[in-house]
């Protein structure tokens, strides 16, 4: 997300990625959703930091705080697993089980939707965004590719 994800405006993607701060994202998008309430907001997460503070699910709801939460689902702290293969060549202990999240959003209030093949992603954005409500959107993802994408786009080289 922060090496690819094209800004044109400053502040328009916010990232912790650097303070390893899993869980960050909810609140994170509620918190820009109240400082510009004009604009649309998407938090973008895994399963795993989906799950630190989905309860601010209920937060959004009751103050109504429109945003929509596309959570990527692979059941594994994939950046973990990501880096510890890069690092010491294996992993171990980064796997585990959800709860039906499209349920679970709709237990607090919001509404969720499940993706099952590429092409309903745009389409589910999009009315998610047009419901002008707090939406969970769950799509399965594969990261199977991440050692091979490290490897095509190298490391990045400051300053920053």
């Amino acid at each position: 997300m922060s090496r690819l994800y094209p800004t044109y405006e400053p502040d328009t993607c916010l990232v912790s990625n650097g303070l390893s701060t899993m869980g960050f994202a909810l609140p994170g998008a509620i918190a820009a959703k109240l400082a510009r309430p004009n604009r649309r907001v998407l938090a973008m997460m895994g399963d795993g930091s989906f799950l630190m503070n989905s309860q601010e699910l209920e937060t959004a709801v009751r103050e109504h705080v429109p945003l929509v939460v596309l959570v990527l689902v692979d059941q594994e702290y994939g950046l973990i697993t990501w880096k510890m293969d890069l690092e010491i060549g294996h992993h171990s202990h980064t796997r585990f089980t959800n709860p039906d999240l499209v349920a679970y959003a709709e237990s607090f209030g919001a509404r969720g939707h499940a993706i099952e093949a590429a092409d309903q992603l745009l389409p589910v954005l999009r009315q998610a965004f047009d419901d002008d409500t707090v939406s969970v959107i769950a799509c399965p993802v594969d990261y199977s590719e991440n050692l091979r994408l490290t490897e095509r786009l190298g490391s990045l080289h400051g300053p920053f």
